[in-house]
C-alpha cells in the first residue's frame, strides 16, 4: 500500500502515457451510472423484500466492476443468488445478465436524453498531456465508452480505448485485476513503469496497484481518501486540475 502524496509530486516528465478510467475521472456519468443502478436494484429488491440498495451499494459493490460482476456481487451482499444466464438475455429477465442488461437499458436513456460534459478540470489535463505528447488511453469496465467519449466531444484525444466490450472480446479479466490497465499500455507501446493510471474506483485504483504502474492517482468523487490510499493510490485528488503540468 502506498501513501497519498501531494499533488506536487506528479511530474509529468517521468512519464509517457495516462490511463484514464471513464466514468468519474473524465466525466460524470458515475452520476447518470448511480441513478441507474438505485432504479433497478431498487425495484428488483422491493419486490423481494429484501434490504433497499443504497448509495453506499454503489461503492462497496458495484463501482468500477464491469457491469455482471457488480450485479452478481451486489445481489451476494443480500444473500440473493440468480442464474447467471446470458448477455443476450432479455432486460425484463430475472438472472445476472439480464439485471445488467436492465440497468444499461436505463443508462443508454439518460444518456441519449441529456447527454454528458466532461469535468473542466479533467479536460484541462488531457489537453496539457496532448501538448506534451504524453499518449492517452481510456481503460473503463462500461461497455459504452466510445459513445460517452464521443458525446463529450473528448474521443479525439484517445486512440485507445479499452472498455467492457473490449475486455469481453480478448478474455482480459476486469477491475481490480489489473489486465485491461496493462493490455491498454500495450496498445499505446509504453511500459507500466512510464505509465500513470487515473482512477475513481477502489477497484481501479487496485487494478493500477496490482499491474505496478508507475503512479497510481486516486480521484476522490465520493469514494474517499482512505479508500483510495488503502487500495494503492499513491496521490489521491478531488479534481485532475490539481494535477495539469
Amino acid at each position: 500500500m502506498g501513501s497519498a502524496l501531494y499533488h506536487e509530486a506528479v511530474d509529468w516528465n517521468d512519464y509517457d502515457a495516462a490511463l484514464f478510467d471513464l466514468d468519474g475521472v473524465l466525466t460524470p456519468t458515475a452520476i447518470v451510472h448511480m441513478a441507474a443502478w438505485d432504479e433497478m436494484f431498487n425495484a428488483f429488491l422491493s419486490a423481494r423484500g429484501a434490504a433497499p440498495y443504497t448509495p453506499q451499494d454503489y461503492f462497496d459493490h458495484v463501482d468500477g466492476k464491469p457491469r455482471y460482476d457488480g450485479v452478481r456481487d451486489m445481489l451476494a451482499s443480500r444473500g440473493i443468488e440468480l442464474p447467471e444466464g446470458d448477455p443476450s438475455d432479455p432486460a425484463d429477465t430475472d438472472t445476472v445478465c439480464g439485471l445488467g442488461n436492465r440497468k444499461n437499458d436505463a443508462f443508454n436513456e439518460v444518456l441519449e436524453r441529456d447527454g454528458v460534459t466532461a469535468y473542466p478540470g479533467s479536460v484541462a489535463l488531457v489537453e496539457a498531456l496532448a501538448s506534451r505528447g504524453v499518449k492517452m488511453a481510456v481503460v473503463s469496465s462500461s461497455k459504452n465508452a466510445p459513445s460517452v467519449l464521443e458525446a463529450a466531444g473528448i474521443d479525439r484525444f484517445f486512440p485507445v480505448v479499452v472498455d467492457g466490450r473490449v475486455a469481453g472480446e480478448d478474455g482480459l479479466r476486469g477491475k481490480p485485476a489489473p489486465d485491461t490497465f496493462l493490455a491498454a499500455a500495450d496498445r499505446l507501446g509504453v511500459t507500466r513503469e512510464r505509465a500513470v493510471v487515473l482512477e475513481d474506483a477502489t477497484s481501479g485504483v487496485a487494478a493500477g496497484r496490482a499491474g505496478d504502474f508507475g503512479l497510481v492517482v486516486g480521484v476522490d468523487r465520493g469514494a474517499g481518501e482512505t479508500a483510495l490510499v488503502a487500495a494503492g493510490a499513491d496521490v489521491v485528488v478531488t479534481d485532475l486540475q490539481e494535477i495539469v503540468p
